[in-house]
């Protein structure tokens, strides 16, 4: 419960935060970007609610959001890059302990399918995409993905997530109706991130063949197909 109040609330524990650190809170705000990006063992952390209360602060001038962006951005393109040289290190070994919480096989799969549906743009649609958002870049080390193929739908990617959701804050954090009902802008914009999971869940729920279980040898052939490896 304390969890679900904090991410309810973001807005609120980030006030009291700047309240005392100042602007040592920008590099804070870069650590939780770099961790939730960067550690795949870290999707829990909070991120598009992160991004809007930032907005949402920037614009009662407590944060300068020339700052914050860039600095947001920037552990978002760092993050992504070290999570794909942990996947191209450690994925072979980590992809076939079938039993890993977090290097789960199952949860690599079904990242791995959405690849296969949209191609390079799942480095940017993975932006939006809570979960999927941290495993992605992971998934794409892990096949061996060409790194600047990689690299430049990373920091478009970043660009757009970051921008858009902290100046959504920044423009509609003031409004009345959004300022004294944040938790519920929140749980908006939580929901909204999980629609396109939910949309593909319903979209397959009535198939009744399994998915073939995918290997790391299958994940690299399909790299080397569309020829992103290098």
């Amino acid at each position: 419960m304390e969890a679900l109040n904090f991410l309810l609330h973001v807005d609120e524990y980030l006030r009291d935060i700047i309240a005392q650190t100042g602007n040592l809170s920008y590099i804070l705000l870069f650590l939780v970007i770099f961790c939730e990006t960067g550690l795949v063992v870290m999707p829990f952390l909070p991120g598009d609610s992160l991004l809007f209360a930032v907005g949402t602060l920037a614009g009662s001038n407590i944060l300068d959001i020339r700052i914050a962006i860039p600095v947001m951005m920037a552990a978002s393109i760092l993050g992504d890059s070290t999570n794909y040289l942990i996947g191209r290190k450690l994925g072979k070994r980590a992809f076939k302990k079938e039993n890993a919480r977090f290097f789960n096989p199952d949860n690599i799969a079904k990242t791995e399918d959405f690849y296969e549906r949209h191609g390079g743009k799942t480095i940017i649609l993975a932006r939006f995409l809570p979960i999927v958002r941290t495993f992605a870049p992971f998934v794409a080390g892990v096949g061996r993905m060409h790194y600047p193929y990689f690299l430049g739908f990373s920091v478009l990617g970043s660009f757009l997530w970051v921008f858009l959701i902290t100046m959504a804050g920044y423009l509609f954090g003031q409004v009345e109706i959004i300022k004294n009902n944040f938790e519920l802008a929140i749980v908006g914009i939580v929901l909204f991130s999980f629609t396109p999971a939910i949309i593909e869940y319903v979209r397959h729920r009535g198939k009744k063949a399994k998915a073939k279980p995918t290997s790391y040898e299958d994940l690299e052939e399909t790299f080397e197909e569309r020829k992103l490896s290098d």
